[in-house]
């Protein structure tokens, strides 16, 4: 991590409340990408890690039992605690939490993230899909900045100051060694994408 997790929480605060109208067309196509492959029963509960204002979160509690927010930025989830109210949404929570230390011990079904990810070093998103493993959740989906080709800096989604993507490849064997199989692979550009990742299937990844 280029930063650390106070600085980024600390860069996120100031960006809360226009965080919403500031994303790109890419960003905001990964976000449907991610809700449409997390697809919660009514019995089933999502975490979604990194939840800034609640896209996702916000966006899958009409189909699940409870979601469950965790970002590491005060500012992004009040932003996220005042929208669920708007919308009168009683079983969705918001509170601090992160990759690797999620601070949630309660089952969970799905777990979704999106554009996030990629603030950690490539050791360290390892890691966070290891802890993520742990939940014994069955299905993974993250959206974020990765590398379908060779990355061009200049390219608005990689900041190199604050940013460490990773390849699709990196991430793909971090899912497997941490006992899940990629059952999807969506390119949305050459430096964003949507994995999809479940336990105990050999289904083979399909690449849109």
């Amino acid at each position: 991590m280029k930063k650390s997790l106070e600085e980024h929480a600390a860069r996120f605060d100031e960006k809360a409340s226009e965080y919403d109208d500031s994303k790109s067309p890419e960003y905001r196509a990964c976000a449907d990408i991610v809700i449409e492959h997390a697809d919660p029963d009514p019995d089933e509960t999502v975490l979604d890690l990194a939840t800034g204002t609640g896209a996702i979160a916000l966006a899958l509690a009409a189909d699940a039992e409870h979601v469950v927010g965790r970002d590491i930025s005060q500012g992004m989830l009040e932003q996220a605690r005042r929208k669920a109210d708007e919308r009168g949404l009683e079983n969705v929570a918001f509170d601090e939490g992160s990759f690797r230390e999620p601070e949630y011990d309660d089952p969970v079904d799905i777990v979704t993230s999106n554009f996030a990810m990629h603030h950690l070093a490539d050791a360290e998103k390892r890691e966070a899909i290891e802890t993520i493993a742990a939940l014994e959740a069955q299905t993974f989906v993250l959206g974020d900045v990765m590398f379908f080709d060779e990355p061009d800096p200049s390219e608005p989604f990689y900041s190199p100051e604050v940013d460490d993507p990773a390849t699709v490849g990196t991430l793909a064997d971090a899912f497997t060694d941490a006992g899940f199989s990629l059952t999807a692979v969506e390119r949305v550009h050459d430096q964003v994408g949507v994995l999809v990742a479940e336990r105990s299937t050999s289904e083979k990844p399909k690449t849109e």
